[in-house]
């Protein structure tokens, strides 16, 4: 809760006795200086009261302010110093040091290492499914069923993980989908010596926890992050993402090797566990409920974030079931999810058969698939954050948002399609997977367009748009991963799947630049 403080001037003389010249004195009322009442410190009170003659005649002035948390840094001492009392300028830009070291970035790394935990524990069975395959005789449909079960519960949880993470916040709901997600498959192994239905039902059971992770990034960065940081901010969260595709990729063969195929589920999930416990101990869903968050800071974000609407509204909407029909009667909640269906896609069909794709089509073993699949990985976490850094730049210099982010979504698809096609004309592996490493590179451009878009459009129905959205994404990444099995068990190529996954990547990116938006939508009227 913000304490207002004004400073009006009102003149008048000297009363106190002994004074033989009264002189006009000045009482000022400070104001214009949004001070959380949690942080005020010693210094700034005897700036105020010491030395003014009238303070033991006024001491309640001195006592009325109610201080519930204090922490001084130096960041404090140089906003009190450097404010114009007298206006309401914005709060100056952090520098490089002050972001790196601020409290909001230590929110988007724990956030970052939850994604990559995330993905890491999904594509374990990417490399798993080979041994377990050949260990039960399963063929190649029933191994898209056994990878596409994560994807069933995947479908289930987003919208109302979404709307859970607009009412709770996003610290609680990640903590118990982390921990959640770190016991399904801490178990998988104890699964799938039991029986197939309950290795599907650890398997749905991890897409169900999973489904909350991107919802509540969403909800955090909203709360944490100005306009202008946020599409750095999502390009180093999503880096963690991708990272966690590279880790569980390379580090799976070697894991399988030494603690046989199961191995890796154990690790994976016991790092779970000691994230959960860090998260908890260290976070907190918004800035105004940080202990550890400085004045600065938190005045920063305040004012920079100045999401009004979000504010005004909270208690309201955490008191209604979402407004779904009329979310889904704008056009832009449309184009939203149509691009997370072509994004998800895209993804899963890389992600899940690209380790099996490099086997089949290019005759190499398992540990060497798994590094031509995790390269593309890498390289779209380092392009994903450089995409951030232009896609704010661009708005920083006065480019509109709706601009910035269609032209950040048309790389992000277009650029996969043409690298797709080119993967079909590939003749050996290393050229495949360079022409993989493209594709992957450029969907990254897609964080900057409409998973940053989601923030947008609506902050207050963030978590709720991400869950509609990504539901769309998970019916279709269930159909693609599915369909891509049966696509190649039926016509004995991958190649035919690829062009199709690159035709719907263009008539995505179509459909994205005629209806998105970067402006607020108006979600209380219908369409």
């Amino acid at each position: 809760m913000n304490s207002p403080i004004a400073l009006n001037r009102r003149h008048g003389t000297n009363p106190t006795p002994g004074l033989k010249n009264p002189k006009p004195y000045k009482i000022l009322k400070i104001s214009h200086i949004k001070l959380p009442c949690t942080m005020f410190t010693n210094s700034f009170r005897t700036f105020c009261f010491v030395n003014n003659p009238f303070t033991d005649k006024f001491p309640y002035k001195a006592r009325n302010f109610e201080l519930c948390r204090l922490r001084a840094s130096s960041n404090d001492a140089q906003s009190i110093a450097g404010t114009s009392f007298g206006d309401q300028s914005e709060a100056r830009a952090s520098s490089f040091l002050e972001f790196i070291t601020s409290e909001r970035v230590k929110v988007v790394a724990m956030l970052a290492l939850a994604l990559a935990l995330c993905n890491a524990d999904r594509v374990v069975m990417s490399v798993a499914i080979v041994p377990l395959s050949l260990a039960h005789g399963w063929r190649q449909s029933f191994a898209g069923v056994v990878q596409s079960s994560f994807l069933w519960g995947y479908m289930i949880s987003p919208i109302a993980g979404g709307a859970l993470v607009d009412y709770y916040g996003g610290k609680v709901v990640m903590a118990w989908g982390v921990a959640l997600w770190s016991l399904a498959t801490f178990l998988t192994p104890w699964a799938a010596e039991t029986s197939v239905l309950a290795l599907l039902a650890m398997r749905i059971l991890l897409g169900i926890a999973e489904g909350v992770a991107l919802p509540c990034m969403n909800n955090m960065i909203a709360r944490w992050f100005p306009q202008t940081e946020r599409a750095r901010v999502v390009g180093l969260a999503m880096a963690g993402f991708q990272l966690g595709s590279a880790i569980g990729l390379t580090l799976s063969p070697i894991l399988m090797s030494q603690g046989g195929k199961y191995g890796p589920f154990v690790i994976f999930g016991l790092f779970g566990f000691l994230w959960v416990l860090v998260w908890v101990s260290a976070t907190s869903s918004t800035p105004e409920q940080s202990p550890q968050i400085s004045m600065y800071e938190l005045r920063y974000i305040q004012h920079k974030v100045a999401i009004p609407s979000l504010s005004r509204n909270e208690q309201k909407t955490r008191q209604v079931i979402p407004p779904f029909r009329r979310l889904l009667s704008k056009l832009p909640t449309w184009s939203l999810i149509v691009a997370n269906a072509m994004h998800s896609w895209g993804f899963f069909v890389i992600l899940s058969w690209m380790p099996i794709y490099f086997k089949t089509i290019y005759h190499v073993d398992l540990r060497e698939a798994a590094w031509f699949s995790a390269v593309p990985w890498s390289m779209m976490a380092v392009v994903g954050y450089f995409a951030g850094f232009w896609s704010d730049m661009m708005i920083q210099r006065s480019i509109s948002v709706t601009l910035t982010r269609k032209l950040m979504q048309s790389i992000g698809f277009i650029g996969p399609g043409i690298a797709l096609i080119g993967l079909t004309t590939a003749k050996s592996p290393g050229l495949a997977s360079a022409w993989l490493t493209v594709a992957v590179g450029l969907k990254a451009f897609s964080h900057c367009g409409f998973l940053v878009n989601l923030q947008e459009i609506s902050p207050q129905y963030s978590g709720v748009l991400h869950g509609l959205s990504n539901t769309a994404g998970s019916f279709a990444a269930v159909v693609g991963t599915v369909g891509a099995g049966f696509f190649v068990e039926l016509v004995g190529s991958f190649k035919g799947f690829l062009l199709l996954t690159a035709f719907l990547y263009f008539s995505a990116a179509l459909f994205w630049n005629i209806f998105s938006t970067g402006e607020r939508v108006n979600f209380d009227e219908a369409a």
